[in-house]
């Protein structure tokens, strides 16, 4: 392999066959624990590939599991080709989607809008009880009292409205101020344009699926709105709810929701 970052022992067994002739390229991440790589050869399909230390918070099998289920009902995402622990790690080898993230594509307000609305739409309007990754509220509650505990919460990363506050000062919060009820969809669970793919100014996939499951639809509204917000201004949040179908979006679960968002 050319230009491979990783020792070949270093990888599972089955993956120097099927990477060999690719050039590794290390890929920047967020928040994730996870390494990321993008695997390029001539006349061959691009894949990336990621690995991540096996513990309490890491996601990684989480992934491959959501992108096998999208898969298997003809949404688009990358497909996986080899996924498993090796070495105290998980890996996941997947295919690289065409186009690039809605957040790099340089496109119009009114058509970033509409694609994310029309993406979250299609994915929202799935059957909820064929989807067996529950992300409801009990669950994320108690995984962000895990990370509290655990003091895995960047407190510096807070959202404005946030900074300044503890993280058990917003875990008090995060538990008084829980909506009476969810409405349930398959949600992405972390829907920010980044982690939309477009290819010719069209949707063409969902990216870092790790967190997709059942949850109230707005888990995904919350964050995109956000995203929508802090980049073009409070007009073109309210045309995404629109968009999607909300003339009067619920702003306590949209808050709630943010909230929630800084626990991961």
């Amino acid at each position: 392999m050319s230009n491979l970052p990783l020792l070949d022992a270093e990888l599972p067994p089955s993956w120097p066959a099927l990477c060999a002739g690719y050039r590794w390229t290390a890929v920047a991440t967020g928040c994730s624990s996870a390494e990321v790589f993008r695997l390029d050869a001539a006349n061959r399909p691009a894949l990336y590939a990621k690995r991540e230390p096996i513990e309490g918070h890491a996601e990684l099998a989480d992934e491959a599991l959501r992108l096998r289920w999208l898969q298997a009902r003809g949404l688009p995402a990358p497909q996986v080709v080899e996924a498993g622990p090796h070495a105290g790690h998980a890996w996941l080898l997947m295919t690289a989607l065409p186009g690039c993230s809605l957040a790099e594509a340089g496109l119009p307000p009114q058509q970033q809008v509409e694609i994310l609305a029309q993406a979250l739409l299609a994915l929202h309007r799935q059957d909820a009880a064929s989807c067996p990754f529950d992300m409801r509220l009990s669950r994320r509650i108690e995984d962000a009292s895990r990370r509290v505990d655990s003091g895995q919460v960047d407190e510096d990363d807070f959202d404005d409205a946030h900074l300044g506050k503890s993280a058990r000062a917003l875990h008090a919060e995060l538990l008084a101020r829980r909506p009476a009820a969810e409405d349930l969809v398959v949600v992405h669970g972390d829907a920010t344009p980044d982690n939309l793919m477009v290819d010719g100014g069209r949707f063409a996939g969902f990216i870092d699926c790790a967190r997709l499951g059942v949850a109230d639809r707005y888990q995904d509204l919350a964050i995109a709105h956000r995203e929508i917000v802090s980049d073009f201004g409070d007009a073109w949040g309210r045309r995404f709810l629109a968009a999607y179908g909300l003339p009067v979006g619920d702003e306590h679960k949209l808050a709630y929701y943010r909230l929630l968002d800084e626990f991961f």
